[in-house]
Order: structure tokens, then C-alpha cells, then sequence
């Protein structure tokens, strides 16, 4: 054996070769989870996600990964603090659940690896330098590509053919609420609708403009991906069956409440995902080299009580596509 393969340890009593040393230091390892609350059945389906497909790749917690748990709901205070937990604790990766919890884990750390998971717009947002080169230390996988939003328009149309003036609930503070709200706009006319932001705050405007908005003939919703919104989704899912407005959503979630209809990823397929690229980090590889991913497929889900409570027929051709319709 060459020499190189001997490390001396202290006190120079006992030499190991350095690939034992290696396997040693590398049985157990670190893994941060900055996500939702864990008393939320969805955070609690997508851990489970993660969880199982580390499984699969030989990361079995307790054993050979310890993970720390941090929650990245509250104020933008609360979510810095759990990040700055998070870092501290020294993990060999973090998986974070979204743009707030990856926006603060940069801001304490630019080295430690961040795989991100239902992200909508990480380029825009500065998290990494280009989608195929991320070039930093964060990677991860998208939410949704922003030409989706014109399907949301799409299915409104062919589910409430009278819709002809659409509110389209957006965040203007970030660059996926700018973007998307765009991308609607672009299709409208050949749709033969008339969009309109409808920008969200708190829950006291959503309510305010929405019943405004409800007096409107012949109107319909668009709720695009943003944080606050899934903070005020119950609110929202009320509101436009009170008004008896036809809602399209980003997610199935919402239409399991009781929404309308819903065309997106499934983030339990997301949180599988970053599975891979936590153990691909693990064994060396760099957050830099590894490409942001879109999702490679969308799911489409109806709620028929819904439907009918709004007085629609939903079409047949629109129910054989669907992924999963709610009776």
C-alpha cells in the first residue's frame, strides 16, 4: 500500500487507511428541512415523499443521516431565524419547501448546498445565475414554466364558456406574480376575455376585492402560485363559492377543499425529487453543476359538487382528461 493511503493519527500510535477514515466520518450525515407545518397533512405527504425516496437510495434516517427539522411559516422574521437554526447546525444540505425559506437560507449562507423544492420562479428571484447552470450553491426543482398559466385561462374558459372577465389573484411582489399575470394577459384575446390583477396582501383586501370583483357580469378567478396564497386559500376557496365565481387554481389541494378545478405539478412528485439531488450532493457533486428541473407532468383535477353547486356542466372531453375528479 502507498504511502499517501496512510493518514497518522494523533499521538502518532495508530495509522488508518484513508478510505477506512472516509467510510468512518461519512456514516452518518447531515441533512436540514426547512419546510411547512408539520401538523399540515400536505407538508406531512411531501416529508414522507422525501423520506421514501432517500430510502430508496440508501439514506435511512437514524441510521446514516440525521435530519433537523425547521418551520419556514410566520413572519419573514420567524423564517430568518429557523434558517439561521438551520445553517448553524452545520448540515451537509438543506432541502427548503419554496421561495421564502430558500430566500432566507441565502441570506445566512452561500456555501452550505440548498436543494429547493416548489419553486416558481428561481431564476427571476436570483437564486441561481441560469437554469441549466445554476453556478452557486442552491439548485432544485420548479414549481411550474410560466407558459402553464395559459392553461389556466384555457381550462376556465372551456369549464364557464360565459367567462368573460377574469380577476387573476397574484403576488406583484414577486417576479413569478409579475410574470404569470403576463403570460394570461398574452392569451386573453384569442380567448375572447378581459384579465385584470387583482393583487394579494391580506386577507382583509382579498375579501374587499373580490366582492367587488363579484359584480362583475360573467366573471371568473385565476389563482396563481404564491405563498400567500396558499396562506389565505381557505379564504379564497370561500369567497368565490359565496360569490359563485368559477376558480381555477394551481393545485389539486385546493379543488380537495372544495375549489372548482386545478391544473399543476404535484409537489409530492417535487419532494421525491430533490431526494435525488440531496443524494447527489451527498456523494460530491456540486448545487453549481446540477440543472434546475420543471416538472415533466401536470395534473388536472375537477370537483363535480362544486361544479354543480356553481350551476356548470363540465364537458365530457374535459372529465376524460382529467387526473382525478372529485365526486
Amino acid at each position: 500500500m502507498r504511502r499517501r493511503d496512510f493518514i497518522l493519527l494523533a499521538g502518532g500510535t495508530t495509522i488508518l487507511p484513508l478510505a477506512t477514515r472516509a467510510q468512518q466520518s461519512n456514516q452518518m450525515r447531515r441533512l436540514g428541512v426547512l419546510h411547512g407545518s408539520a401538523d399540515n397533512a400536505q407538508t406531512q405527504a411531501r416529508i414522507a415523499a422525501l423520506l421514501e425516496g432517500l430510502r430508496q437510495l440508501g439514506w435511512i434516517e437514524g441510521q446514516n443521516l440525521k435530519i433537523d427539522y425547521r418551520s419556514s411559516l410566520g413572519t419573514g422574521a420567524s423564517i430568518s431565524k429557523s434558517a439561521a437554526e438551520l445553517v448553524a447546525l452545520a448540515p451537509d444540505v438543506i432541502v427548503a419547501g419554496g421561495s421564502a425559506p430558500t430566500e432566507a437560507l441565502l441570506r445566512v449562507t452561500r456555501s452550505v448546498p440548498i436543494v429547493f423544492a416548489i419553486v416558481p420562479d428561481p431564476l427571476g428571484a436570483g437564486f441561481v445565475k441560469s437554469l441549466r447552470r445554476p453556478g452557486g450553491n442552491v439548485t432544485g426543482f420548479m414549481q411550474a414554466e410560466f407558459n402553464l398559466s395559459g392553461k389556466w385561462l384555457e381550462l376556465l374558459k372551456e369549464i364557464a364558456p360565459r367567462v368573460t372577465q377574469v380577476a387573476v389573484l397574484r403576488d406583484p411582489t414577486i417576479t413569478a406574480g409579475i410574470g404569470q399575470f403576463a403570460i394570461i394577459q398574452s392569451v386573453s384575446p384569442s380567448l375572447s376575455v378581459d384579465v385584470s390583477p387583482v393583487d394579494i396582501r391580506n386577507a382583509a383586501e382579498i375579501e374587499r376585492d373580490i366582492a367587488s370583483f363579484a359584480r362583475t357580469a360573467n366573471g371568473g378567478l385565476i389563482l396563481t402560485t404564491t405563498p400567500l396564497a396558499l396562506m389565505h386559500s381557505g379564504l379564497i376557496i370561500g369567497l368565490a363559492a359565496q360569490h359563485r365565481l368559477p376558480t381555477v387554481y394551481s393545485t389539486r389541494s385546493y379543488v380537495v377543499r372544495g375549489g372548482l378545478i386545478s391544473y399543476g405539478a404535484n409537489f409530492v412528485d417535487l419532494y421525491r425529487g430533490t431526494a435525488d439531488y440531496v443524494d447527489r450532493i451527498l456523494k460530491g457533486e456540486k448545487p453549481a453543476d446540477l440543472p434546475v428541473q420543471a416538472p415533466t407532468k401536470y395534473e388536472l383535477a375537477i370537483n363535480l359538487k362544486t361544479a354543480k353547486a356553481l350551476g356548470l356542466t363540465v364537458p365530457p372531453t374535459l372529465l376524460a382528461r382529467a387526473d382525478e375528479v372529485i365526486e
